[in-house]
Formats: C-alpha cells, sequence, structure tokens
C-alpha cells in the first residue's frame, strides 16, 4: 500500500492506495462519482476525463500514485445541479445533454476551456472535445452551447437562437425551455444504476463460451464452489426449467420463447455457460476461471447463406411448441429433436422451422406484381448487404438487486421496466407483486436496453440468494453477448415506366437473428413496413424470412429494420431511375406518398396478426424535399479542383412511426399537492431523450406554471403506471400522450373542485398563470395551493387527481429527406462528408432543441454505420474488433463539414399538442443517400455497406 497526498477540487486528501489501483478508482473511492468508466480502461470514450495539474487526462490511464502532490478538478469542482456553472447551464440550454453519461467529463473540458480561452475557435472546440464519444445528441450543438456561454459572460443573457419555436399560441410546448434533468445529469450527481449500488453489495460475473457452436457435455464447478467468498453458481443443470426470449415486447411476444437463463447448448462465442455470485468481483473472477468445462464442439454457420443451405447445422433443433395455433403435423416434426437443445415455444404462428434454421417469416402483396413488372418500361433486381452493427451505449448493460420487505427490487438501466418485470417474474416463478423495477437515468440505450439482456440473471440470483448482486457487462461483453443490428441480404425488384412512373416493387429480405430470436419477426419486417408505404404503388409484395445462425446476438436497435430496409428501396429507386434516364429526384417527387392516400400495403406488416390500412396523415415529405434539394443545390454539379477528388450529392426519403397502434399502451397519473405546486407519474422511461420533460410540459401547458412547479416521476414499477416501453418510437406520442390525458383530466377535476369552493361554474373558470384560477364571469380568483390545502381539510372533497391511458388505431407517420454531398478518392476510396442536411417532419416538436440533437446523434451514427463501423468475425465466429478504437465510431473530428438538422413544421391531427416521433426516423437516411452520391461522384454502386475505401476500389477496379 501507498499513501499519497492530493487536493481534489481544493480538498486536500491523505490516502493508502495499491500500487495497481487507477486515479479514477481512486476518485470514485473518495465519493467522486462523476469520473466514469465507459471503455475498461482503454483511453477511448473519455468518461473518465479529469483534470490533472491543469491539463485533462482519462483518468483511468493514470495510477493513483501518481497523483501524489497532484491538483486535481472533476466535474464536482464546477457546482451542484442548484448551483451550475455558464458551460453546464449553455449545454443544457443548447440540448446536448441527453442520456449525458459523458455530460459532465464534456462541461469540464469545456469549462477548462473557457478558462484558458477567452473566445476560442471551432478548431479549439473540436480539440478539446476530441476524445470525448457522445453518441446520443451528435457534436453540434456544442458550438452553439460555447457561443451561448459566451454571450452569457459578456451581457448577461443569449443573443442566438437556441432552436425554432413553434405554436405561439402556446407557452412550454414547442419552446426550447431545457430538460427538467438535465441539472442533475451535467453535474454528474447520481442519477445512474451504479450511483445506487450500497456498500456490501455482492458481484456476479459469468463463465462464456469459447464456441461459437456446442454442447456442454460435463461442467465441474466444485473446486469454484469451495472457493473463499463464493455463494452460488448458476449453470444449466440447475437453473428453472423455463424458456423464454429478452425481447421487450408486447405480450404474447412476437419473439420465439427459445432460451433458458442457461443453456445445455451454447450457440455463440460469448454464450452464458455459468454465473457465479461471490462476495467480491476478484473473488467471483478466480472462481470463473476454475470452473472446468468439457465441450463437444459442432460446426457453426454464420450467414444467411450459410444457414440456407440443405443440410446445414441446425442451430436449434429442439422441441417445438405453440401456446396457439399449433400446426397438424408438430408431433411428427418433433420426432427428431434433440432434448439437449432444449425448446423453442412459439407464443403464436412465426411462420418458422427450426429444422431449416428458419426462426419467423411474412409475407404479404397488394395488387400484381407480375403484371406491374410487364407493364414497366424498365425492371431493375439487385440484392444489397449491410452488416453487424453494436449500439455503443456509453453505460454499459447493468443491474443492482436486492430483497427489501420480501421482495425482489431492481434498479436497471432499462427502456422497459414493466416489460423487465413480467420476464423476471417468469424466469423466477414468482408473481409481479413481488417485483419492483426501478428505472434509473439511462446511459445510452438506442434499442439494445429494450432486451432484457443481464436482469434476467441478475433477478434470479438475488432471489435464490438473498444477496444484493450488482452486475455490470465489460465493454467486450457489450461486443459479444448483447444485442447487435441484424445482418441482412435484401433483393429489391423495382418496375418504371419512362415517365418515372413506379409500376411495381417486390422485396425480398432475409436477415439473421443470430443464436435467439429476439425481435426476429418484427425488425426484418420493418425493413419492409417502414419504407414500402412511402411510394404511391399499387402492385407490391414482400417476402420476409429470418434465420438462426451463430453470430453473436442480435436484437433491437435505434431505426429497427428501417435504416437496411430504406437503404435497400432507395438505392434501387435511385438505380431505376438511372436505367431510365430520368432524374433520381423527380421519380421522388413523382412517386411519393401524400396525405389521404390510403396505405394498403400495412395490411400484411401487422406483428404477427393483420396490419391496420390507414390513409397518410400529417405528412411534411413534399416540403423536406423541396427545401433539402434547394439548400443542397440539386441538379446542379460541383466540380473539384483536385483530379483525385469526385464529388457526388443523394438523398433518400425517409419516414418511420410513432408507436405501434393498435398494440401499446401508455398510461399515467397527476396530482396537485399541497402548496399549488405538480407531481405527474408516467409509466414511460425516458433514455435521456426529454421524455419527463415533455411530461413536465403538458403539466405546465395546461396548469399555467413554470416547469420547476413540476416534477416527475417515471419508470417505476411501483409508483407509476403501465407502459409498453420506450421503443418503436412511442415515447413523445404514446408516452406523451398519455400524459397529456391525465394533465387534461386534472384539470377537468381541478376546475370541478374550484367551481365548488367559489361557488361558480365550471364554465365560467380558467386557469392562468401565475398558478390559479379565475372566473370570467365575477372576477373572482383561487390559487391552486388554497384550492389544495382546502380540498384536504377534514372537510374536504379529497385530492385532485388525474389519469389518463393512451391507446390508437391512428399512425401518425413522421417523414423526412436527408441531402448529403460527398468527395470520393479516386485513389484511396476514402469518402468526405462534406455536406449532411437532415430535415424532418415530427409534428409539433415539443422540445425542438432536444429534437434537432437528435437528429444530429441519429444521422451521425448512421454515417459511421455507413461508412466503417462493422463487427468482424474470425472463421470460428470469435469478435476481432471488440473495443471502440478497434470497432471505430464517429466523434467529433467525423462530423459533416457542413451539418443542419431542419425541422418541418407540421401539425399532427393526433399527437399530444400534435407531435410525432423524431429520433428514430434519423438513423434511416445516412446509408442510402451516401451510396446515392458516392454513384453521382464516381459511377459504381454501393450494394453493401459500411463503403470501406476497400469496397470502393474493388468498384473502381482498382483491387
Amino acid at each position: 500500500m501507498n499513501t499519497i497526498v492530493c487536493t481534489v477540487n481544493g480538498k486536500k486528501h491523505t490516502v493508502t492506495c495499491k500500487q495497481s489501483e487507477s486515479l479514477r478508482e481512486l476518485l470514485v473511492r473518495l465519493g467522486y462519482t462523476s469520473v466514469r468508466d465507459s471503455d475498461d480502461r482503454e483511453g477511448f470514450a473519455g468518461s473518465d476525463t479529469v483534470i490533472y495539474n491543469d491539463v485533462p487526462v482519462y483518468a483511468n490511464l493514470m495510477l493513483a500514485v501518481q497523483a501524489d502532490g497532484a491538483e486535481i478538478k472533476t466535474a464536482e469542482s464546477m457546482g451542484t445541479s442548484r448551483n451550475l456553472n455558464v458551460i453546464q447551464q449553455a449545454m443544457i440550454d443548447a440540448g446536448v445533454v441527453q442520456s449525458a453519461y459523458n455530460a459532465p467529463a464534456a462541461a469540464l473540458l469545456l469549462t477548462w476551456l473557457l478558462e484558458h480561452e477567452s473566445n476560442p475557435s471551432k478548431e479549439q472546440i473540436k480539440q478539446v472535445l476530441s476524445g470525448i464519444f457522445i453518441r446520443d445528441a451528435g457534436y453540434e450543438h456544442y458550438y452553439l452551447a460555447v457561443k451561448l456561454a459566451l454571450e452569457k459572460m459578456q451581457s448577461g443573457s443569449y443573443k442566438s437562437e437556441i432552436s425554432p419555436s413553434f405554436r405561439d399560441e402556446l407557452t412550454y410546448v414547442g419552446k426550447p425551455k431545457g430538460k427538467v434533468d438535465g441539472p442533475q445529469l451535467v453535474a454528474g450527481e447520481a442519477s445512474f444504476v451504479e450511483d445506487r449500488v450500497l456498500p456490501g453489495y455482492h458481484s456476479m460475473v459469468i463463465l462464456r463460451s469459447p464456441y461459437a457452436h456446442a454442447y456442454i457435455k460435463k461442467i465441474d464447478t466444485k473446486e469454484a464452489l469451495a472457493m473463499e467468498g463464493v455463494v452460488t453458481i448458476i449453470t444449466h443443470e440447475n437453473c428453472p426449467d423455463v424458456f423464454y426470449m429478452q425481447a421487450g415486447q408486447g405480450n404474447p411476444e412476437p419473439s420465439p420463447h427459445d432460451r433458458r437463463l442457461l443453456n445445455r447448448k451454447v450457440r455463440h462465442v460469448g454464450d452464458r455457460v455459468a454465473a457465479i455470485v461471490a462476495e467480491t468481483y476478484e473473488q467471483a473472477i478466480a472462481a470463473r476461471d476454475a470452473i472446468k468445462v468439457e465441450y463437444e464442439v459442432l460446426k457453426p454457420v454464420f450467414t444467411v447463406e450459410e444457414a440456407m443451405e440443405k443440410g446445414a447445422p441446425r442451430v436449434h433443433n429442439g422441441v417445438v411448441e405453440y401456446r396457439s395455433g399449433a400446426p397438424e403435423n408438430l408431433e411428427e416434426y418433433n420426432k427428431d429433436a434433440d432434448p439437449r437443445d432444449g425448446k423453442v415455444v412459439y407464443q403464436f404462428p412465426l411462420h418458422g422451422d427450426i429444422r431449416r434454421n428458419i426462426a419467423a417469416a411474412a409475407h404479404g402483396q397488394i395488387g400484381d406484381v407480375e403484371k406491374g413488372f410487364k407493364e414497366a418500361d424498365v425492371v431493375v433486381e439487385e440484392t444489397y448487404q449491410t452488416s453487424q452493427i453494436q449500439c455503443t451505449p456509453l453505460e454499459p448493460h447493468l443491474a443492482y438487486a436486492r430483497i427489501d420487505g420480501g421482495r425482489l427490487v431492481m434498479n436497471a438501466s432499462t427502456q422497459v421496466p414493466y416489460h423487465v418485470r413480467r420476464i423476471v417474474s417468469w424466469v423466477c416463478q414468482i408473481p409481479e407483486n413481488k417485483i419492483r423495477i426501478i428505472k434509473e437515468r439511462v446511459g445510452g440505450g438506442y434499442g439494445s436496453k429494450q432486451d432484457i439482456l443481464v436482469e434476467d440473471l441478475v433477478g434470479y440470483a438475488t432471489w435464490i440468494t438473498g444477496k444484493p448482486i450488482y452486475y455490470r457487462n465489460t465493454r467486450e461483453e457489450e461486443f459479444i453477448a448483447n444485442s447487435t443490428r441484424h445482418p441482412m441480404r435484401m433483393t429489391v425488384k423495382m418496375g418504371g415506366k419512362k415517365d418515372g412512373t413506379i409500376t411495381a416493387v417486390y422485396m425480398d429480405v432475409r436477415a439473421n437473428t443470430g443464436p435467439y430470436g429476439n425481435h426476429c419477426l418484427t425488425v426484418p419486417m420493418n425493413a419492409c413496413s417502414k419504407t414500402l408505404p412511402l411510394l404511391k404503388c399499387d402492385n407490391m409484395k414482400f417476402d420476409v424470412t429470418t434465420y438462426y445462425t451463430n453470430i453473436p446476438p442480435t436484437g433491437a436497435y435505434q431505426g429497427y429494420g428501417a435504416p437496411k430496409g430504406t437503404y435497400a428501396l432507395m438505392v434501387c429507386m435511385a438505380e431505376l431511375a438511372d436505367k431510365l434516364g430520368i432524374d433520381y429526384y423527380d421519380m421522388a417527387m413523382k412517386n411519393k406518398v401524400e396525405p389521404g392516400y390510403m396505405l394498403e400495403i400495412l395490411k400484411g406488416l401487422g406483428e404477427g396478426r393483420e396490419g391496420n390500412v390507414v390513409p397518410v396523415g400529417s405528412c411534411g415529405l413534399e416540403q423536406a424535399l423541396t427545401q433539402g434539394a434547394k439548400m443542397i443545390e440539386w441538379g446542379k454539379k460541383v466540380d473539384s479542383k483536385d483530379p483525385d477528388w469526385k464529388v457526388g450529392k443523394g438523398f433518400a426519403m425517409i419516414q418511420q412511426g410513432s408507436g405501434l397502434p393498435g398494440l401499446d399502451h401508455s398510461n399515467a397519473w397527476a396530482k396537485l399537492l399541497t402548496d399549488g405546486t405538480f407531481q405527474i407519474f408516467s409509466g414511460g422511461a425516458d433514455l435521456g431523450t426529454g421524455l419527463d420533460t415533455i411530461s413536465a410540459k403538458m403539466i405546465s401547458e395546461a396548469f399555467c406554471v413554470p416547469l420547476d412547479k413540476v416534477t416527475v416521476t417515471s419508470g417505476d414499477t411501483d409508483s407509476c403506471t403501465f407502459d409498453t416501453g420506450a421503443y418503436a418510437s412511442s415515447g413523445t406520442y404514446f408516452s406523451g400522450g398519455a400524459s397529456y390525458k391525465a394533465a387534461q383530466d386534472l384539470k377537468k377535476n381541478l376546475l370541478d373542485e374550484a367551481a365548488y369552493q367559489m361557488g361558480e361554474k365550471a364554465e365560467d373558470l380558467i386557469l392562468r398563470s401565475p398558478g390559479e384560477v379565475y372566473s370570467t364571469k365575477s372576477g373572482k380568483t383561487l390559487d391552486y395551493a388554497t384550492l389544495s390545502h382546502d380540498a384536504l381539510t377534514g372537510t374536504g372533497r379529497g385530492q385532485v387527481m388525474g389519469k389518463g391511458s393512451f391507446t390508437t388505431n391512428h399512425n401518425s407517420i413522421p417523414y423526412g429527406a436527408h441531402f448529403v454531398q460527398v468527395a470520393v478518392n479516386v485513389r484511396t476510396g476514402q469518402v468526405k462528408v462534406q455536406k449532411y442536411y437532415a430535415l424532418q417532419d415530427a409534428g409539433t416538436p415539443i422540445n425542438p432543441e432536444l429534437a434537432l440533437c437528435q437528429m444530429y446523434g441519429a444521422s451521425l451514427k448512421s454515417i459511421g454505420h455507413s461508412l466503417y463501423e462493422q463487427m468482424l468475425l474470425d472463421e470460428n465466429g470469435v469478435c476481432i474488433n471488440p473495443t471502440f478504437s478497434e470497432y471505430g465510431v464517429p466523434m467529433i473530428a467525423e462530423q459533416p463539414e457542413d451539418f443542419k438538422a431542419i425541422l418541418i413544421d407540421i401539425n399532427d391531427e393526433v399527437g399530444p399538442y400534435g407531435a410525432k416521433s423524431i429520433s428514430e426516423i434519423a438513423t434511416n437516411g445516412a446509408a442510402p443517400a451516401l451510396a446515392i452520391a458516392i454513384h453521382d461522384a464516381v459511377g459504381v454502386w454501393m450494394r453493401s455497406w459500411p463503403f470501406s475505401p476497400e469496397k470502393i476500389l474493388k468498384e473502381l477496379g482498382k483491387m
């Protein structure tokens, strides 16, 4: 042990530390929890940034003993959530504080910059943020945050516009008002699961399979169980014989129940073999290393093509069961099942056939596609391939569970707290009233935290041991044992006439679901359901087939199939326009959908049932196309001064959804407190997107009170009401819709109580600032605090409350168009994104500054997917790039040179105050827009993402 003396945030510390202890570990031990770990001491993400002797450093890359005599500043040095410094407040106001796992580190760096540069340049801001990874908000509004901070320091107020404002008749909705949880997040205060872990917890680690496909012949845990501190080891031999799935979707689930907590058959490198619970992490690791496992190694399959082959190894070869709709030949089908494989249980038929590695399938059509192709002057048929991509949330998957009052209580980083409760209840075989899930702030989810990837095992281990257990994925485990984007092979056939009319479209989607069927029906179907309805075409057909393989697991990821389908459909349309000799933009304008057009194709695109056929409602697609084309100067050729660089332009039409009409359900309730302030309880799960701020704005708008008069409680299954969860772009529309209804119900009940107390008629009363009821007839007033007090006296009528429940069959579809200009180096294959303009219709943007940042973040993320992000597997299925630096994600230096997000003003007829979804749709545009721009630049069609330099050079015939 070593004794050192250091000063942290002005406070002197004399501490002892181990020789191997990192500076970050020491700082956390001293209570400076803002110094976080996102990359397992890789020195990439920047979550562990501190100022060390006035120099920014990664605390994970320094030993604690090096800090002897040092002056250190952490994010806590800047102030508390009640006393933010100017840059912290500017970051909130600019909208960059979203999931915010790295927000304290970014604020610390920008504060340090302003201490050294009175008027920093854009390059200096870029340089200081070059070591910070921001996935959610992108980087564009960080420049705005610095500008705002400088304005505030110089004149006492902001001069620059933060974002456009919408709906002049409203006060809070449609206006940049800041995120209600922004202060605690940017200050680095306790917000995340890791901040809730109490001393005395036990650790869990997982022994994972080194093979992609194998049976466990023998597992010996005797030596490990006898080791110091070991509490229990869970294997396939002693875990519940319960089959379930990990996708947090509706119930009954449109995914097969095809796994146990631990299986006798492992199906990917990194699959669970054993879970070890011990008093300390070090003890659990030692026990894990002492377990002896004998495997029977099987031949794996990794691609759709391999899975399709006749006689291919079967990833699942167990018994198939159906909860409903079982086929007549099921008994015969199960005769050659291998009991070592377990079961695959379908809740209803998904057209799967596990003996041919088919997890699910779907088919549908409208019109007569063959007739449509015969009517075409030109028919194009091409195949497009997408790769496996990691979600890379800064906060890995983790959970903390304990027993309290005989109940299982879990702090979780999840998008679906009610699905977590249901699935943990199923796995543990205990009723839901014995389980409480508390959704903490989520340090990045992007769909992957829609899946119950760690909570199932943590919950079961806690329940059987009675011990408090904390589990956290390593960054490598995030890659090899986590949700990723489904790789897909999509063949699109499209016919068109010489005038640009599309006569028929056929999409054949072959998806790779990996070892388990999480979202195996719904993600591939989205490749069709979020793309085909963009086009006015009477003849459409689709076939969707999803295959089991032995790649790392797939699941939900932002865009949920639509980025892949949009890529294939839009590029094929551009190829058709090229063959017809007409302008791709003209073809898009001619064939795009318009308000009132009946979306007949949706009939075949329900989640295991017939979909709802509805007309196009509010639609900003034409405005997005027209404005975007003007901004990019579509049709104007740009010449490069350097002969090695060729410049091209492209765009894509995009759409998404606003939740799942007819399936999703959200609830909320609200109450007036005794001092005239408000509390609203939302079942929704804020992922950092600002959903809690939307709920608060529903109250503020209804009752004419500022946001600080409203407290939001969300995602706690004990205090809040049911919500299907934050996925499928449902947050604003469904959860926000429930909060809107709760606010309106509370308003009705408050006016009723006011009428009773004031002796007036409710229809003569209005609500007004600063928080009172006013009679338009008599001029009387009654403030909310007095009203509440009198309602709660011994003679009162009780607390004033309201509730809201939101369901709908209406599709409020957001639309948009992303335009891009690229430069392609014909000698090296390098692609530079010179301009990127994302134009989107989100109805009424309730939080416009947050909406813009989500558009920037999702667009930049998808630029990374399109150009270089890809999980690489060797011939044995081992991921060879399971770190941030090896995998490669877009940082501030990868931003487009000219980057703009534009909100198209459209008022939806159903959403709360006219709102639709915003962030997920923004992942859909980059791949097709970039591919089309590359073709415009150098004349080659990129039919496989990522569009790496090597692929471009091969297409150019230079490799």
